[in-house]
């Protein structure tokens, strides 16, 4: 939602606001304003007013706004489209059993609506625990306009007295929200589907204050991967088992950029067209158009997520490739510099779905040595011996050049293969065990450049040493 937010400010001149809705204090968190801003600033989301960098219609913490929201209470209760409720927990929760038990609706019964308001006002001046709550028309219908849907209309006698104000003093989101939106003069609402059946009474609170409604979009909710049932904070534990998670915070860590991961959002409730995939967040910007919103919900893919991924790392420089994936090798106890990491980049570019995959895949060019077990360099359909002569022949090769690089090495490296009568993929294999500890490697003859003839030749004649000892 935020994406949509500051795609359609940033692409119509307008302002993008970050705005924190905390006054539900049961469900606050500490930590989670914070880790809300950095994710968002990672994924190169920055907002023009918000509760750190202000603006001219502060504060923007919602639970800073409680005398704001409790002037418009009264304004309602006073225009008759509120009142006072008095009602305990217990009473409520005894009426929603015995509804439950005749099959119907559970709503808030009434018993407060018809309370006279001057007794109403001593009660509360008194002292009296109550909320606020809204006065639902009994009769008609509500009629409301979705930009994804159209009309929508609804009865009723099907909107409940919402709670608009708690006990605490603190105004709930059906009021605070719609005052915020109005006084911070905003004119469009991007949110979830999930809000679709308080739509109505949101209209109604608007209305009732005599204000213009903003542009309502509802989009589509995140699914499960596997489809069933909508993606949730309860499924994070088991997604981070396989190496995944919901959370913004955890994508760096997982190897993701943020351009991919903006990419891979941005297309799970929208699209620039019918064919374009690949998208930097400038060119969202210049493509948006709430046109190709898709009410449809979507399954979250984590496989479409490795294939952006992939993607935007190709699109980086060798420079910028080797300064991202340097934390990364640190991580695990690497020490990579940077101008061996510019030289690495371009030959295992094409191969990273996630940088975290870097230091498994090129490690071995800043260990001092790497453990290989001999039978490990036995080739596939080769006996030892035969790989002992492979070795023992391309190190003659080898030793033999003055520089080691693919223009240099490669060409009389094939035409030792030929004499051998053994495949490429045999002998090549058998080099890359042994100087790369590895079956699976950047390429081959590239890597032994970057390496040095010295460490390349040392590893290989350990390797010759290694395949002698196998009886």
């Amino acid at each position: 939602m935020a994406l949509y937010n500051y795609l359609l400010a940033k692409k119509t001149g307008g302002s993008f606001i970050l705005r924190i809705e905390d006054t539900d204090q049961k469900r606050y968190v500490p930590t989670a304003e914070q880790e809300l801003m950095d994710g968002m600033r990672w994924m190169g989301l920055t907002w023009d007013e918000g509760p750190d960098v202000g603006g001219p219609y502060g504060p923007y913490r919602q639970s800073q706004r409680k005398e704001i929201y409790q002037q418009y209470a009264r304004q309602l209760i006073e225009s008759d489209h509120a009142y006072y409720c008095f009602c305990s927990a217990e009473r409520l929760e005894k009426v929603r059993q015995e509804q439950q038990k005749r099959k119907e609706l559970p709503q808030y019964d009434g018993t407060c609506r018809h309370l006279d308001p001057a007794e109403a006002a001593r009660r509360v001046a008194a002292g009296e625990k109550h909320v606020v709550r809204f006065k639902s028309p009994r009769d008609g219908t509500t009629t409301v306009f979705d930009g994804l849907r159209g009309e929508i209309t609804v009865q009723n006698t099907s909107i409940d007295d919402y709670i608009i104000v708690k006990s605490d003093g603190l105004a709930l989101y059906h009021l605070a929200s719609m005052v915020d939106d109005y006084l911070m003069k905003i004119t469009h609402v991007f949110r979830g589907s999930e809000w679709l059946p308080s739509f109505p009474l949101h209209a109604l609170i608007i209305r009732a204050l005599g204000w213009e409604m903003p542009q309502f979009f509802h989009l589509s909710v995140f699914l499960k991967p596997s489809g069933k049932g909508k993606m949730s904070k309860r499924e994070a534990a088991d997604l981070m088992k396989d190496g995944f998670s919901i959370f913004v915070t955890d994508f760096g860590d997982l190897g993701y950029l943020p351009e991919a991961v903006v990419n891979w959002i941005a297309l799970m409730g929208w699209s620039a067209d019918d064919r374009t995939e690949f998208l930097k967040l400038d060119d969202m910007v210049q493509l948006f158009s709430t046109d190709r919103f898709n009410p449809a919900p979507a399954a979250i893919n984590f496989t479409k997520l490795d294939h952006f991924n992939g993607l935007h790392i190709r699109n980086l420089s060798h420079e910028d490739l080797a300064g991202r994936i340097q934390p990364f090798f640190e991580k695990v106890g690497i020490q990579a510099d940077l101008p061996t990491l510019v030289k690495i980049a371009p030959i295992i570019q094409e191969r990273l779905s996630t940088l975290d995959e870097a230091p498994d895949f090129a490690g071995f060019f800043f260990k001092s040595e790497i453990v290989v077990e001999p039978t490990e360099l036995v080739a596939k359909g080769l006996t030892a011996e035969q790989s002992l002569l492979a070795a023992s022949r391309s190190l003659a090769v080898l030793e033999s050049l003055a520089e080691i690089n693919p223009a240099t090495a490669e060409p009389p490296m094939r035409a030792l293969v030929e004499e051998l009568g053994f495949s490429a993929g045999q002998v090549f294999g058998i080099l890359r065990t042994a100087v790369t500890g590895q079956r699976v490697s950047p390429p081959l003859f590239e890597s032994m450049e970057i390496m040095g003839r010295e460490v390349v030749l040392e590893r290989i004649r350990k390797a010759v040493e290694m395949l002698s000892g196998i009886e």
